[in-house]
C-alpha cells in the first residue's frame, strides 16, 4: 500500500512537472516572437539609414535566411545530442548576443556582424517544439503544438505594436534591439529555472498503474527524458545508440546529472552528422516536398498581397494593415482549434493533412479571382486556419515517420525545407507579378495542387498514423 501511494505521488509531480514545463514553454515561444517581431520591421529601414544601397540590403537581407537554411538541421540534431536545455540556452544567449551588436551598429559591417548570431542560433522555437514532443503524449501532441503557435503568435501580433511605439522616440531602433536582447535574457533565465529534473519519466515498471502509461507512447518502452530530451525511444528509424544520453546506472535510473555537453566536440559532432545523415537518407521525401510546395504557396499568397489590393481594390494601405492585422489574430486563435479538429479526425494526421490542404488550395484559388473585397475577407478568415493546421499535420507526421530519438533533427529538417521556401518565393513571386497581380497566387494554386496529388498518392502507402506501410 504504501509503495502504491509513493508510486502515485511519484506520478503526480512528474505530471505537475510536465504542466509547469509546458507552460514556461508557451510563455518562452510568446515572449520570443514577441521580441523578434519588434525588430523585424524595422530591419529595412535601419540599414538604409545606414547608408546601403537597395542592393546591398537586399544582399544584408538574405544572409539571414541562408543562415538559416544551413543552421537549421544542424542545431535541431545537436539538441538531440546535448539535450533541450543546453541547446536551448545557448540558442537564447547567442541571440541576445546578435541583438545587443544590433543596437550597438553604426555602420553596415557591424550590422551584418549581428545577425550572424542571431541566423545561426535563432531556432528556439523548433527547439521548444521539439522539447513539447518530447514531454506530451502522441495523442496530445497535435493540441500541444496548436496552443504553443498561438501563444507564439500572439506575440508576433503584439510585437510590432510595441516596436512601432518605441520608434517615435530618439533612439528608438537602438532602445527596440536592446529590449529585444534583453527579452531574449529573461527567456534564458525562465529555461535555467525550469524543473528540468521532475522530467524524467521512467515507464518500464511493469506493476505501474494505468495513470503511468498515460504518460507515455508505449507501456512497453522505456521512455526517460533527460535534460529535456527524450531517449531510448525505440523506433525502427533511430535506435538509442551505445554511450549514449540513454545510458542507465547499475539500478536502472538514468544518470541525468552526467551532461553530454561535457563530451568531446568530435563526439558530438559524430553523433550530429550520424543522426542528420539517417534524415537525409530516410524515405521522407514526400512529407518534406509537401511542406516545401505548401509553403511556397502560402508565402505567395502573402508576397504582394498590399500591391495587389492596391491594384485591385483600389485600397489604401491603412485598410490593407488592417485586414492583413484581422488575418493574423485569426491565425493566432485558430491554434487553439488544432486540438479539436484533430479529435474530430481520430487523430488520423494524413487524412486532416490532405482536407486541409485541398481547403488551402481552394482558398488560393478565391483569393485569386475574388471580384470584391468581401471574398478576399473571407478567404482569408479560413486561409489562416487551414495553414496552422497543415503545418502542425506536417510537423506531426514528421515526428511519427520519424521517431522522437531524433525530433530536434526532424524539426530542424523540416525548418530548413521552410527557409528554402522562402528564398525561392520572393523570386517567384517577382517574376509572375511581371504578368499581372494576381500571377502569384495564382502560381501558388498550382503548387498547391501538386502538393494535393501527392498526398493523393503517398497517403495510400501510409498508414492511419503517418507511418509507411511495410511492403513485401
Amino acid at each position: 500500500m504504501n509503495n502504491h501511494r509513493c508510486r502515485q505521488s511519484a506520478i503526480l509531480l512528474k505530471t505537475r512537472g510536465h504542466k509547469a514545463i509546458i507552460w514556461c514553454v508557451y510563455v518562452v515561444g510568446f515572449m520570443d516572437l514577441f521580441g523578434v517581431s519588434m525588430i523585424v520591421p524595422l530591419l529595412s529601414h535601419h540599414v538604409k539609414a545606414l547608408g546601403a544601397s537597395p542592393t546591398v540590403a537586399g544582399i544584408v537581407g538574405s544572409t539571414y535566411g541562408i543562415l538559416q537554411l544551413f543552421s537549421s538541421t544542424i542545431v535541431g540534431s545537436w539538441s538531440d545530442v546535448v539535450g533541450r536545455r543546453y541547446s536551448l540556452l545557448t540558442c537564447l544567449l547567442s541571440s541576445a548576443l546578435g541583438y545587443i551588436l544590433l543596437g550597438m551598429s553604426a555602420s553596415i559591417t557591424l550590422f551584418v556582424l549581428a545577425r550572424i548570431p542571431v541566423g545561426l542560433f535563432k531556432h528556439s522555437l523548433s527547439i521548444c517544439r521539439a522539447l513539447l514532443s518530447d514531454l506530451v503524449s502522441e495523442s496530445e501532441r497535435p493540441l500541444v503544438m496548436g496552443h504553443f503557435n498561438a501563444a507564439s503568435s500572439v506575440g508576433f501580433i503584439l510585437g510590432p505594436v510595441v516596436g512601432g511605439y518605441l520608434t517615435e522616440h530618439e533612439g528608438g531602433f537602438y532602445t527596440s534591439s536592446f529590449t529585444c536582447a534583453a527579452i531574449f535574457i529573461i527567456n534564458a533565465g525562465l529555461v535555467w529555472m525550469l524543473p528540468w529534473s521532475e522530467a524524467l519519466i521512467p515507464c518500464n515498471d511493469t506493476n505501474a498503474s494505468n495513470d503511468t502509461s498515460k504518460l507515455c507512447h508505449d507501456n512497453n518502452c522505456s521512455k526517460l527524458i533527460r535534460n529535456g530530451s527524450r531517449a531510448n525511444s525505440l523506433h525502427p528509424m533511430f535506435e538509442a545508440e551505445p554511450g549514449s544520453r540513454a545510458s542507465l546506472n547499475k539500478k536502472g535510473d538514468l544518470r541525468w546529472w552526467e551532461r553530454p555537453l561535457l563530451e568531446p566536440i568530435w563526439r558530438q559532432l559524430s553523433s550530429v552528422c550520424s543522426k542528420i545523415h539517417v534524415v537525409a537518407s530516410c524515405d521522407m521525401w514526400d512529407l518534406f516536398l509537401v511542406r516545401l510546395l505548401m509553403a511556397i504557396a502560402i508565402m505567395l499568397y502573402y508576397s504582394n498581397f498590399s500591391l495587389a489590393m492596391e491594384e485591385r481594390f483600389f485600397l489604401k494601405p491603412k485598410v490593407t494593415g488592417y485586414l492583413i492585422s484581422y488575418s493574423s489574430t485569426l491565425g493566432a486563435l485558430s491554434g487553439f482549434l488544432v486540438g479539436p479538429v484533430t479529435q474530430l479526425y481520430g487523430n488520423n494526421m494524413p487524412a486532416l493533412l490532405l482536407h486541409s490542404t485541398v481547403l488551402t488550395c481552394s482558398l488560393i484559388f478565391m483569393y485569386a479571382t475574388a471580384a470584391s473585397v468581401w471574398q478576399v475577407l473571407l478567404t482569408s478568415t479560413f486561409f489562416s486556419i487551414s495553414t496552422n493546421i497543415g503545418r502542425t499535420c506536417v510537423t506531426d507526421l514528421e515526428l511519427q515517420r520519424g521517431g522522437l530519438q531524433a525530433s530536434g533533427t526532424l524539426i530542424g529538417a523540416g525548418q530548413s525545407v521552410t527557409s528554402v521556401g522562402r528564398i525561392v518565393a520572393p523570386l517567384l513571386s517577382g517574376l509572375t507579378q511581371e504578368f499581372s497581380p494576381c500571377g502569384p497566387p495564382s502560381l501558388g494554386v498550382i503548387l498547391a495542387l501538386a502538393a494535393v496529388g501527392l498526398l493523393l498518392i503517398r497517403i495510400p502507402k501510409w498508414d492511419k498514423r503517418g507511418i509507411k506501410v511495410a511492403t513485401h
